[in-house]
């Protein structure tokens, strides 16, 4: 990936969200006065960003991931166009059953970050794979407790692990991204043991695919599938 393309995609997205916070977010109006601008990469040329070897190479058969970083929304999109993803559920995760609803968890009362749940095939992406598209393409792990236009401990960027190899893996890449310093503020991203997943509402499921004019989506999740497709083309679903 260039760094011209790297930091242009992300100013760009940058000066469209401040445009437009006063009239869209993560299906709840907010106020321009709650908003401060998007964190941005410093220049990568030259920085290897590779991710680590997977630890245990020769796992079989399909894996599960929970990440969250932001809106749903977005983070699902994205991880749904990549080659060895069977399947991508939106939902909560970090706090309990009882709290597991969109209105809950988008009061910011809970424990719960609004994460997605990745089903998918080692053999044809491996661990290190997914944590680059998460780290680089689906949100911004500098910011911590937001993504953008949503504000809140939901909308935190965390790795919920199940089992030693994901916790390992994901502490390594964090380790290789703060230390090459690609951004200008340190990774924010937390690694936690998965208690639980709760799916999410049945309409926040494949939500772009089936509202992709809806003004947020419009503003903040087609500019990542369009970097996705440009520089992970090799990733991408043809």
């Amino acid at each position: 990936m260039s760094s011209n393309n790297f930091n242009r995609y992300f100013h760009l997205v940058s000066i469209i969200s401040l445009l437009s916070l006063t009239t869209v977010s993560c299906g709840i109006s907010r106020s321009s006065s709650s908003a401060i601008a998007n964190a941005t990469p410093a220049k990568i040329a030259g920085i290897d960003i590779e991710p680590p070897k997977d630890i245990k190479a020769t796992i079989t058969g399909e894996q599960t991931l929970v990440l969250a970083g932001g809106c749903f929304w977005g983070v699902e999109a994205v991880f749904e166009n990549l080659k060895g993803i069977s399947n991508v559920v939106s939902g909560y995760s970090g706090g309990d059953m009882k709290t597991a609803n969109y209105d809950a968890v988008s009061s910011g009362g809970t424990s719960h970050a609004e994460a997605v749940k990745i089903t998918y095939n080692p053999q044809q992406i491996s661990l290190g794979q997914i944590l680059k598209i998460y780290f680089l393409v689906a949100h911004d792990p500098t910011q911590i407790d937001r993504q953008g236009p949503d504000i809140g401990n939901q909308y935190r960027s965390a790795i919920f692990f199940a089992n030693s190899q994901q916790q390992q893996i994901s502490k390594a890449y964090i380790d290789r991204l703060d230390r090459s310093r690609i951004f200008t503020q340190p990774i924010a991203t937390k690694v936690v043991a998965l208690n639980e997943f709760y799916p999410a509402e049945q309409h926040h499921q494949n939500f772009i695919d089936r509202n992709p004019k809806y003004p947020y989506v419009v503003v903040h999740d087609l500019p990542k599938l369009a970097l996705l497709r440009q520089q992970f083309s090799d990733l991408v679903r043809r």
